[in-house]
């Protein structure tokens, strides 16, 4: 029997920040690709799909107009207008997940981790992903291929900014080795899945281990 059938638990929102380049995406993919227990937010956003995109599966794809009554509904968990277009958490599905016992990972800045911590503060853990050198990650986004000189000078400066709110993260992991970092991922999640508060269904399984079966 798994220990989910055996104690219920209320599911967390894993926030995973990082500069571009620093390794954020592909600890994202790892840590979905080998757990199911976790599943990525997808976020109502403005912006045009692209070929291939699924709506409900990659975004929740809507118009500007719709966003925007949305927002005022008090609709989103946290939003963010990125490169002209506006992104946003739908908070009752996230909220009804948790509810489940399934984990969120959210992959997003500083600025949307804040909102999180205002509005959902007690289910969020929050961990910041470093590069172990500024020329280390200046070589990972060059050694994409995909920009020119002044966009690399533009994400760097990006990263300035980003690296600047370490602080604010309860956990950071140095990305030297991505394996390492790999495992330092998970050990997180399980041990902030192990916290007692969490572990909604902790009580009623402790009642019955210590009380006395009375026979008929």
């Amino acid at each position: 029997m798994s220990e989910k059938a055996l104690i219920e638990r209320r599911g967390l929102l894993l926030v995973v920040s990082s500069p571009s380049g620093a390794g954020k995406t592909t600890l994202a993919k790892r840590l979905l690709g080998s757990d199911a227990g976790i599943a990525i937010s997808i976020s109502a956003t403005t912006r045009p799909k692209r070929p291939g995109e699924i709506d409900g599966k990659d975004y929740h794809f809507i118009t500007p107009d719709e966003f925007e009554r949305r927002d005022r509904a008090g609709f989103f968990l946290e939003s963010a207008k990125v490169f002209g277009n506006r992104y946003g958490t739908p908070k009752e599905e996230v909220f009804n997940t948790l509810e489940t016992g399934k984990d969120i990972l959210f992959d997003i800045d500083w600025q949307g981790k804040q909102q999180l911590d205002e509005r959902a503060g007690g289910d969020v853990v929050s961990v910041f992903i470093l590069p172990p050198s500024r020329d280390a990650l200046e070589q990972r986004l060059r050694s994409r291929g995909q920009d020119d000189d002044e966009v690399i000078r533009r994400r760097m400066e990006m990263a300035d900014n980003e690296i600047s709110h370490y602080a604010e993260y309860e956990y950071v992991i140095l990305n030297d080795d991505i394996d390492k970092a790999d495992t330092q991922l998970r050990s997180i999640l399980a041990a902030e899945r192990l916290k007692r508060r969490r572990q909604t269904g902790l009580r009623t399984f402790v009642d019955r281990v210590i009380t006395p079966v009375v026979p008929d």
